[in-house]
């Protein structure tokens, strides 16, 4: 389905160019309407990334959603999953994130959350997209029944309980010397506080935001600067985050990246063995490496692929009933805590696993071989390649020349104008060669 204004993951553009405060205060004003459930005064939280262009934005959406008598409630710069979380246990109607998660400060965007704590589904979507492009004026609040705003300070405190909850009361990260960058993002104050008061020596590096230098050089997208800390503070662990918190990766005591794949066969073999799967097997995308979905089948687990982006893979757990998911990029979804990806759970997660185990996280972390995979991406000139012959033609002698040994997947991006090829098989000169083929198709066709 295509849509005008949301995408794979909310709204997203660049600031002021696409992400306007006109469009903010459309989107304000139509998510209020949408989610109108009774004669009562409806509550919406709102927070934030570290983004310069994030105020703009903020005081649009409080207007929208003011004006068509919603209440709204400011958090300030907390992580994604915290809005989420929130948004259920303050009894919301309504949940807004402002951010363009890993992309960098020129971008912004807005997620939204319903009253159950889930990102919008695809009706829920359209039918705001309809609204903002429909006459407002009659559907707005006569002056007595307009919203009111204030700033709630104390959720990061809220954030932090909750997070630590998710461990069992005698999990201590005492001795632990850990890394953590938080992308000059969301969680750059939550984060490093939820690892010292567990226990943990904290060394911070991307914890110093000025609206301009969030994802700059840091975070999960750019793991290169934790890397290198983590070898010169002779650190047990590190983990980076990104701009908002929801996805996160891990760098181990060597300076080895630990990818999301990874997390989740991590967490996938410890719940079995203590029989907290809910399903036996897991979710995730169709970039998850063949080596992670051959692993699990050695354990007697499944996994469930679907297509890319963590609304897919959540909307495949709770259609059948899975409680570990998410994606090769680092969004690990955990059902049991969290109704969106959170990357500060997640670590807290492999941490204590690491603890209870004794063992360094380059053991821990490092259940199977990952095969070589080759992703490249072919700009797109306004074509459309994929339903040209001659590509269609490239695409299947290449699966058949994989056949059993490996795959190919080409699809078109949700965020870019491209359209992404990715093979990966035991044999790398092999898919070296197959990805070639298929992109030289592909752009003569673009």
């Amino acid at each position: 389905m295509t849509r005008k204004y949301f995408g794979t993951d909310g709204i997203r553009g660049r600031a002021n160019v696409k992400i306007t405060a006109e469009l903010a205060l459309k989107v304000g004003q139509a998510a209020g309407l949408a989610f109108r459930r009774g004669e009562y005064r409806h509550r919406v939280v709102i927070g934030k990334d570290t983004r310069l262009s994030s105020y703009m934005i903020e005081h649009a959406l409080v207007a929208g959603l003011s004006s068509v008598g919603a209440d709204v409630l400011m958090l300030g710069p907390v992580p994604t999953p915290a809005v989420a979380m929130l948004t259920r246990s303050m009894r919301c109607d309504l949940g807004i994130m402002i951010s363009a998660s890993h992309n960098s400060y020129q971008d912004n965007g807005m997620k939204l959350f319903g009253p159950d704590g889930y990102k919008l589904s695809d009706e829920i979507e359209k039918h705001i997209e309809a609204l903002m492009d429909s006459e407002i004026a009659p559907m707005l609040a006569c002056a007595s029944d307009l919203g009111r705003a204030k700033r709630i300070d104390d959720v990061q405190a809220r954030y932090i309980e909750y997070a630590k909850r998710t461990l069992s009361r005698e999990v201590s990260f005492e001795g632990l010397r850990i890394v953590v960058d938080c992308a000059n993002g969301a969680a750059y104050e939550v984060a490093p506080e939820t690892l010292w008061e567990l226990g943990a020596e904290v060394i911070k590096i991307g914890a110093e935001p000025n609206g301009l230098n969030i994802n700059l050089d840091v975070g999960s997208t750019a793991p290169g600067a934790l890397s290198r800390k983590v070898r010169e503070m002779r650190a047990d662990v590190g983990i980076a985050l990104d701009g908002d918190a929801d996805r996160m990766i891990i760098v181990d005591e060597k300076g080895h990246i630990v990818d999301g794949d990874q997390v989740m066969a991590v967490i996938a073999e410890s719940w079995r063995e203590e029989g907290r799967l809910s399903r036996p097997g897991i979710v995730a995308t169709v970039m998850s490496n063949l080596g992670l979905e051959r692993h699990l089948q050695s354990l007697g687990l499944m996994l469930e692929r679907t297509p890319v982006g963590d609304h897919h893979v959540i909307k495949r757990m709770r259609d059948m009933g899975f409680n570990v998911g998410g994606e090769q990029s680092g969004h690990v979804i955990l059902s049991d805590y969290s109704t969106t990806g959170d990357g500060l759970i997640s670590a807290l997660k492999v941490l204590g696993i690491m603890q209870k185990l004794g063992k360094p996280v380059s053991d821990v972390c490092r259940r199977f071989d990952p095969l070589p995979q080759l992703v490249r991406s072919v700009p797109l000139n306004g074509g459309k390649p994929l339903e040209n012959a001659a590509v269609s033609e490239a695409i299947a002698k290449a699966t058949a020349r994989l056949s059993s040994c490996g795959r190919i997947l080409v699809r078109p991006s949700g965020t870019e104008p491209v359209i992404r090829v990715m093979a990966e098989a035991d044999d790398e000169v092999l898919i070296t060669s197959l990805v070639s083929e298929v992109c030289d198709a592909i752009a003569r066709a673009a």
